[in-house]
């Protein structure tokens, strides 16, 4: 008997054993099967998991480079601003853990709270509303509360939400303050510009990233924008660094130096603007250059902005006008129909040309001059600026080789500053010119072009007849030129302009203080839909000091209201003011000795 009920109990004993064992077999062969899975079939996966929770990336942030004036004059700089951020998620989770520990210590069931979906939110809600700290969030960031509590509460899947970019230091130290779940700091930087609106049009401006929009910021935003450097790491659960698995420096940015003359831009800014705005002109723009260069100096226009604030900084405003807008130049390309015939050889410097009777018919339309001037040098061409002089002159050269002039000075094509947004101009050379539009040609119609162009091609005059693209950096030599004209025949002409100046002349009421200067006048009705409107664009152009050149300035007054119109009304008394000013800023030697100021509105061109 007792035999008998031994053995089921062995055989029990043995089976439970023999079933521990396979279980346990099972289950390490599944580990050992899973662990082979995950490291040698798809090994990729099981890494990806383990260097999201080890692996980190730390950024080496730069600094967006500087941009300095000529003499090292900060024109733009990057200042330490804060932007503050949220983490919806995480303020939820802070929200509900308080609410759960606030039950637990009332005596309620947090398990039953946590559970209680519909409840807990209203809890969530009612202790958000509570706490002050979020009201003073929403005052210190001069933001609405139902705009914050909007970000911050509509959806709490979100992992970041901005709040405000670039805040100052010390609202971002009050924010810190308040410690605020789920309300985190991020260190960024701003583009400031301590000229404001005398330079914005140069200078362009960045957006709240930082990338350059327009002018010299989009330009050279490789340049001034560098390449951060990266550091990935790994961390061990208690975020100890245990190994660097990659290093990269950072690639600091480079600063640009302009040619740019802050004292002259503004100068020629404040000039500018008061022309605009006491002839009720639409805009108004100037150029200065160095003529041995080609450097530009002074790059001005106005209507201008702040670029430091753009909340008013319409379209229109935001033009760089002087690289961008094209006008008919009108009489300011007469000199250029005179080197043309000495260049050609059809003229001299002392010939006389017969004006007689003050109107001529050239292919059934008329060319005409103010008056009758009869025979007239050259020198009286220029001074008188007389439309019959220039288109006589022309109809003795070629009209490939005259229109070939117009390229070579570098009109219909950029000026060489690469400015981002630069006008080429409107020439065409190819086409078949009639004998009228080369007699408009040379007094300034068929061709469109930007103050820029301008500055170049009277660049060229000051050089002796050396053309050279125009540069808006700093340049530490000068840059081979290509002669476009012989020396003695530019040199002819530029004294020639100086006629512009004296009694009689289309701008005699302009004087430049303490320098002679040559100069030239010009008026052009802007062109309308079937011809010519009403509208005019005044132009003084000219380059000083005619004894030895120095300096080339263009002023363009675009628009201007009232019976004022002409060039050398609205145009020279700004031409005056910013030549004679940056000539004794550049320490040049006055080659005059007679000192006067712009009076009356009747100069004519």
């Amino acid at each position: 008997m007792r035999s008998r009920g031994k053995k089921p109990v062995n055989s029990l004993i043995t089976w439970r054993f023999m079933l521990v064992c396979s279980v346990v077999l099972l289950v390490f062969v599944t580990l050992v099967s899973r662990a082979a899975y995950l490291q040698v079939i798809e090994p990729d996966k099981a890494r990806s998991e383990s260097n999201k929770r080890t692996v980190r990336v730390e950024k080496l942030h730069v600094q967006r480079g500087m941009i300095f004036d000529r003499h090292g004059k900060e024109l733009a700089v990057s200042v330490p601003v804060v932007s503050v951020y949220a983490d919806p998620k995480a303020l939820h989770k802070s929200l509900r853990a308080k609410v759960l520990k606030q039950a637990r210590k009332n005596g309620e069931d947090e398990h039953a709270l946590a559970e209680n979906t519909a409840l807990l939110e209203q809890r969530i809600a009612l202790y958000y509303k509570n706490d002050l700290r979020w009201r003073e969030l929403a005052d210190v960031l001069r933001i609405e509360p139902k705009k914050i509590n909007a970000r911050l509460r509509d959806d709490a899947s979100r992992r970041f939400v901005y709040l405000k970019r670039q805040v100052t230091p010390a609202v971002a130290n009050y924010i810190g303050d308040l410690r605020l779940p789920g309300i985190h700091l991020l260190d960024e930087s701003k583009r400031y510009y301590p000229a404001g609106e005398v330079t914005a049009h140069v200078l362009g401006f960045t957006n709240i990233d930082g990338k350059g929009i327009e002018g010299i910021e989009k330009l050279y935003e490789n340049a001034l924008t560098g390449v951060e450097g990266r550091r990935t790491i790994r961390k061990d659960a208690q975020g100890r660094e245990v190994e660097v698995l990659d290093e990269r420096e950072r690639i600091e940015p480079e600063n640009i130096q302009l040619s740019i003359d802050q004292r002259i831009q503004a100068i020629a800014y404040k000039a500018v603007k008061s022309a605009v705005l006491t002839y009720k002109a639409t805009s108004g723009s100037a150029m200065v250059v160095d003529v041995r260069t080609g450097e530009v100096l002074a790059m001005v226009n106005s209507p201008s902005f702040n670029p430091n604030n753009l909340n008013d900084a319409a379209p229109h405003k935001r033009r760089n006008r002087a690289i961008t807008d094209l006008f008919e130049p009108g009489s300011t390309v007469k000199p250029l129909a005179i080197l043309a015939g000495l260049d050609y050889g059809s003229i001299q410097p002392d010939d006389k040309i017969d004006t007689y009777p003050g109107w001529m018919r050239i292919g059934g339309t008329l060319v005409t001059d103010t008056r009758n001037h009869g025979e007239m040098t050259l020198r009286e061409i220029l001074k008188y600026s007389s439309n019959m002089g220039v288109t006589k002159i022309t109809q003795d050269v070629p009209k490939d080789y005259f229109v070939g002039l117009f390229q070579k000075v570098g009109f219909g094509s950029d000026t060489g500053t690469g400015m981002v947004g630069e006008s080429s101009g409107l020439f065409y050379p190819n086409r078949r010119w009639s004998d009228h539009e080369i007699a408009a040609l040379s007094f300034g119609y068929n061709v469109a072009v930007s103050t820029a162009q301008m500055a170049r091609f009277y660049a060229m005059l000051g050089a002796g007849g050396i053309n050279r693209p125009l540069t808006i950096l700093k340049q530490d030599s000068i840059p081979e030129g290509e002669r476009v004209f012989q020396q003695q025949d530019v040199e002819a002409v530029v004294h020639m302009m100086e006629s512009v100046f004296e009694e009689g002349g289309t701008a005699n009421r302009v004087k430049v203080d303490g320098y002679r200067a040559a100069g030239k006048t010009g008026t052009s009705k802007k062109a309308a839909a079937g011809g010519y409107g009403d509208e005019y664009v005044g132009y003084f152009t000219g380059i000083a000091p005619a004894s030895n050149p120095r300096l080339a300035v263009v002023v363009m007054i675009n628009e201007p209201g009232g019976d004022i119109y002409y060039g050398g009304a609205t145009a020279g008394p700004v031409f005056a003011e910013i030549i004679s000013n940056a000539l004794r800023i550049l320490n040049v030697a006055p080659d005059k000795g007679s000192v006067a100021y712009v009076k009356g509105i009747d100069d004519d061109a």
